[in-house]
């Protein structure tokens, strides 16, 4: 394949990750964060303490974070069927990025979470902060630059789930490169494929690092 025909299905392909990552990124930051505040809010000496419900979330989260990603798009195949009406496309591969991505999130944001001292939320009790307060004004705001390092990671990651997802027709680069590369045998579409995700993947980082700079001096 020339580069002249090559051109516009890169730049497709391309979009279509764009697509994935953004969409499954906003609803990992969305369901994520709450599920990792729970996590920690619900364990004992917790601001909630439900020992039973932190005990199940965890386990989910657990089941969650160890299935491999292959295993998880085939697996919730009639799942994405029931949400997006078919499971190939772009739109279908963002269902179960999003749910190959959560666990790993929320686990980020409670270790985050976990790292404020005891003495900062203790005193914001003694000075009246309800529990939402103390989440809202305190836990979250301390936690910034690491829940923006989590995310910029999660990030990356999905880069990589989004890739896979080509494997089953998923669209993106991962789809051009076994469709044109590896079926066609086509190394030069695999090159490049391969060298853009490192670009994707060194501009989100540095992105994130540069934004997690500039909150933790704040």
């Amino acid at each position: 394949m020339t580069f002249e025909e090559l051109l516009p299905i890169l730049g497709q392909a391309t979009a279509e990750t764009a697509q994935m990552v953004f969409w499954s990124t906003l609803l990992t930051a969305l369901l994520g964060l709450p599920i990792g505040v729970l996590l920690v809010t619900t364990d004992r000496g917790g601001l909630a303490p439900l020992p039973k419900v932190k005990a199940v979330l965890g386990a989910v989260v657990n089941v969650g974070r160890s299935l491999p990603f292959i295993v998880l798009m085939v697996a919730i195949l009639p799942f994405t069927r029931l949400l997006t009406g078919t499971t190939i496309g772009t739109v279908a591969a963002i269902v179960p990025l999003t749910l190959g991505a959560v666990p790993f999130y929320a686990r980020l944001v409670e270790t985050a979470l976990r790292g404020v001292g005891r003495e900062v939320v203790e005193a914001a009790q003694a000075m009246g902060a309800r529990r939402v307060t103390v989440v809202t004004k305190v836990l979250l705001p301390e936690t910034l630059p690491e829940l923006v390092a989590g995310l910029t990671v999660t990030v990356v990651a999905l880069i990589s789930y989004s890739a896979m997802a080509g494997a089953i027709g998923g669209g993106g680069l991962g789809d051009l490169a076994i469709r044109y590369g590896y079926q066609r045998f086509d190394t030069g579409v695999m090159v490049v494929t391969v060298v853009l995700l490192i670009l994707l993947v060194q501009l989100i980082q540095i992105l994130g690092d540069a934004i997690a700079r500039r909150l933790a001096h704040r």
